[in-house]
């Protein structure tokens, strides 16, 4: 009877200090004016970053290659990047459920070591794509 009377309050004293936490999270968020918020995304980030000029070029016409090759690139980083991670959550949920099995639990260690070293084989691409990029890129300007 006293444990369940000890657990009651402990959730009582959880639930209340919860609410309050949340309430002060809710009222205490710095209001900002409306004249001072930002609609467009890139308005910010030129607010914030100032105008990148990393793969600019004085020749016209020859940034539009560099612009679509390195979004076509960042979004194949983008989706081998997600398929690393959802392939270590599965090889980690697989090790945490083998229960003692050896060789379920060899399957995960392999799945890891070649994830990992697939995102390194992939790394390692991109820099050798971006150097010889730079390199190509630096050769047409001259």
């Amino acid at each position: 009877m006293n444990k369940l009377i000890s657990m009651s309050k402990k959730i009582i004293f959880s639930s209340v200090f919860l609410f309050i936490f949340s309430l002060l999270l809710a009222f205490g968020v710095n209001a900002q004016s409306t004249d001072s918020l930002i609609t467009d995304p890139l308005e910010g980030l030129d607010k914030t970053a100032g105008n990148v000029t990393a793969f600019k070029t004085s020749k016209p016409g020859a940034d539009f290659i560099q612009t679509k090759a390195g979004s076509i690139i960042g979004t194949v980083l983008s989706f081998i990047g997600v398929l690393f991670l959802i392939m270590m959550i599965y090889a980690g949920i697989m090790w945490m459920t083998a229960q003692g099995n050896d060789q379920q639990v060899t399957k995960a260690k392999d799945l890891l070591i070649n994830s990992i070293i697939g995102i390194i084989i992939v790394f390692a691409a991109y820099a050798i794509t971006a150097f010889v990029g730079n390199f190509v890129s630096n050769q047409l300007l001259q």
